[in-house]
């Protein structure tokens, strides 16, 4: 029982570090600025 626990915390880790990963990990100041060119329409 303990290693299925252990097993599952391990891909829940996983999991979240691969989120993690992919939401923050390609730029450096975080969020891009808004685009300025949608408002003049």
């Amino acid at each position: 029982m303990t290693l299925l626990l252990l097993e599952a915390l391990g891909a829940g880790l996983i999991f979240i570090g691969i989120i993690w990963w992919t939401m923050f990990s390609g730029r450096e100041n975080g969020e891009l600025p808004p685009d300025d060119n949608e408002d003049k329409k």
